[in-house]
This record gives C-alpha cells, structure tokens and sequence, in this order.
C-alpha cells in the first residue's frame, strides 16, 4: 500500500467513538474536576482555616486556606506540560484515564488527611502537597477531554460538541454544592467541622471510579489516529509550542482569565463574603448559589450554539463586555440588603460564566495544530487560572478590606477588559481544519 492511499483511508476513516460515548466521557471528567476543585474551594470558605491553620487569627486563617486553593493553580500549567507530552505523543484516550486518576486520589486524601490539632505543622504541609497533585492532575484533564470532544466532532458542530466538557463545571459545581448544602441542613456547626466537611472528598472516589469505567472504553480520536499515520508527531510538543506557538497560547490564556474571574468570584469569595460579612448562613447562601449555576449551565449549550452560528469572535466579545459591566453591578446588589439583590447578581455572573466559558472548548483546540494540540490547549486553559483564580479569592479578601466591594467588582471588569482585548487579537477559528499540519 503506498504512502498516499495510507493517507487517503486514514482522511477518510470514520470516528470510531459514538456521539454518546464521546458526551459522557469527555463531559465526567471535567464534571469531577469542577466537584474536586469546588469541594476544596467551598471547604476553604468554610473550614480549611480552622482545621489546618488553627494557630492564627480568623482573618489569617481565611487568607491561608486560600494561598492553599491557589497552589493547585500554580501546578496546573506544570501539568499541562507533562500531560501534554503524552496526550500529544502517546494518545488522548491513556493520558485522560491517568490525569482523572491522580486527581481523584489526591482529592480522596484530603479528606482522610488530619487536621493541625493531631499531628502539628505536617498537617498543612500534606495538605498543600495533595492540592498540588491536584493540580498536576487537573492540569492534563480539560484538554483531553477538549480534544475528546472536538476531534470527535462533525463539520460545523466543533463547539456544540465542545460544549460537552463545558457543561461538566455546572453539574459538578451542583453535586458539590449541593453536598455541603445537605451537610449544613443535616449537621450542627461542632459535627461538620469535625469530620462532616470531610464526607465529599472521600465520595470523589466514587465519581472518578465511574469516570475511569466510562474512558476505559474509549477509541483513540479519528484526528489523532490520522495524525499517527501520517507520522506528524513531535519528540518535544512543548518546545515547538513555545518556539512557533506562544502567541496563540498567550491570547488564549488571556481569553480564559475572565471565566475564571467570574466563576470564583461569585462562588468561593461570595460564599464566604456572605456568611462571615452579610450574616447569611452557609446553608441560605449554599441554595442561592445551587439556584444561580442553574443560569450557568443554561448559558453554556445557548452560547455554543451561537459560536457554531455566528462565529467564536463575536459570542465571547459580548460576553466579556457584559462582564465588564457586571463588575459594577456587584457592590450595590450584594449591599443593599436584599437576598432577591444577592441573588441576581449570582445568577448574573455565573450566567456569563457559562457564556463566556462554552466556546472555549473548540476555540483553544482550534488554535493549534494536531501534533502540539493537546499542550497548547491545555497551556493556555491552564495559564488563564493562575491569573483568573489562583489568587482570586485571596486578592478579593484583601481588596474588600482595602477598598469595599466596590474593588472586588473592578477586579472583574479588569478581568473582562484583559480577556476582550485577548480575544480582539485572536483571529476567528470556526472554520479551522483541525487536520492542518500548521
């Protein structure tokens, strides 16, 4: 057979996973992700303090539990350079089932893991180095499942089928949610931190079993497999990103700090502004925050749809000037006193955030070529949260108390403003032939 009917058959091979195949698996790991990762951002607002920092005042207890949340961040582009390597040389399909493992059993120790009060200064030491596994994990997990989707996906419905690993931070920022708000309703104050905050990393095993079962059975992407035959691959995918790539990586970096911004504004700085500073309890501002991602995951198949329609460009520069916008909205809602006013401005942004979030699951795919996809997309996914979120909950907790929320809400804006001109840059990617050699 000659190299050119090689070619020709592997072009015109169909796609070996099925539509519903495809949707479970590449949206279950970034559903776990999002519960892995709200989990601990939830138990950061509530009781990591406390438990592992016990030895200083409250405020410093809350400024340390969120220097933990932000470690994981910092190790996600180091994950994404190592997944990256292999979901670009060796396949999709193995690197996805070890990035889910790491990250499930680090997820799974924190909540075995002892507090300061039983074994002293080893306790926030293991606990920062389980976040930081988790972030290795979470590092490799969302491009695969990106490049799941969108290698996957017919002609004209990349973003459609990229919504898929989109919709999973709703439900799984709904199960945890939804976790800890039973929790609240089920234990006294003494019982949840003593061991009930506990109960949602450990169930994260059961999540990552099912997740596991469910890629086990995956094919290796037809883009992939193409790319294999046509011996496109790259000994180093890292350092040809960063020699021919870097811009591409940087603007869709770029382009992400808004949803993150977003996302752990108006859920983990909110949770705890609400309760230790507005007087809601955990349990009213955790089913405020359960009815507000509904809007999310609303927003998220509405803005796909429209990507697939009308181009990724223009979805995401209206999404990021409502979101600047919405930054001044924040200090008059959540102050005048109103549950209604809190309420909407939850819904509010999380709706953007699903808004702005849906058509980066075919826009930074689209952005690079085969043999360097994965480490690009997961780079760029990755270097966005450490901008967006890493410190966006410590920065805001340092903000109010500098300036009022008025400051937190220009945080957003500034977000927002930095993704819009990210994105201005970026050529329009719809039409994109994900099989291009450059």
């Amino acid at each position: 057979m000659t190299r050119h009917t090689l070619d020709a058959n592997a072009t015109q091979a169909p796609p070996a996973n099925s539509t519903a195949r495809v949707a479970v698996a590449s949206f279950i790991g970034t559903a776990i992700e999002f519960y892995d990762f709200y989990v601990y951002a939830t138990a950061a607002a509530l009781v990591i303090g406390p438990v592992f920092f016990p030895q200083t005042s409250g405020t410093a207890q809350m400024l340390s539990a969120f220097l933990t949340f932000g470690i994981a961040f910092l190790a996600r582009p180091l994950g994404s350079a190592f997944f990256g390597h292999f979901g670009d040389r060796i396949g999709r399909k193995s690197t996805l089932v070890a990035s889910l493992l790491l990250m499930g059993i680090c997820t799974t120790l924190i909540g075995l893991l002892p507090g300061y009060d039983s074994i002293g200064g080893w306790a926030p030491a293991l606990l920062c180095l389980l976040r930081f596994g988790q972030g290795l994990g979470l590092g490799g997990e969302w491009g695969g499942a990106a490049l799941l989707a969108t290698e996957n996906a017919p002609r004209g419905k990349r973003a459609w089928f990229g919504m898929f690993p989109q919709l999973g931070p709703s439900i799984g920022f709904l199960v945890a949610n939804g976790l800890f708000l039973g929790l609240a309703l089920g234990l006294d104050d003494a019982q949840f931190r003593s061991w009930g905050w506990r109960l949602p990393f450990v169930l994260s095993a059961v999540l990552v079993i099912i997740g596991l079962y469910v890629r086990l059975k995956l094919e290796e992407t037809p883009i992939f497999a193409q790319a294999i035959a046509r011996h496109e691959r790259v000994k180093m995918p890292i350092v040809e990103l960063f020699a021919q790539y870097w811009q591409p990586m940087l603007l869709g970096a770029a382009s992400m700090v808004v949803c993150y911004a977003l996302f752990y504004i108006s859920t983990v700085f909110s949770l705890s502004y609400g309760v230790s500073t507005l007087g809601y309890s955990r349990e009213t501002f955790l089913g405020l925050l359960c009815f507000a991602v509904l809007f999310m995951a609303a927003a998220t198949p509405l803005s796909a749809w429209a990507s697939d329609r009308y181009g990724r460009k223009p979805v995401l520069i209206l999404g990021a000037v409502a979101a600047i916008v919405s930054g001044f909205t924040m200090q008059p809602l959540l102050t005048q006193g109103s549950t209604a006013g809190v309420a909407l401005f939850l819904c509010l942004e999380l709706f953007l955030m699903g808004f702005t979030f849906a058509p980066m699951g075919a826009l930074l795919p689209e952005l690079f070529p085969t043999r360097v996809r994965y480490t690009g997309a997961s780079a760029a996914y990755n270097l966005g949260g450490i901008v967006g979120a890493s410190a966006a909950p410590f920065f805001a907790q340092k903000l109010v108390a500098l300036g009022g929320l008025s400051w937190v809400g220009g945080y957003v804006s500034a977000a927002a403003l930095l993704s819009l001109l990210a994105v201005l840059c970026l050529k329009e990617t719809r039409h994109e032939d994900l099989n291009r050699i450059s």
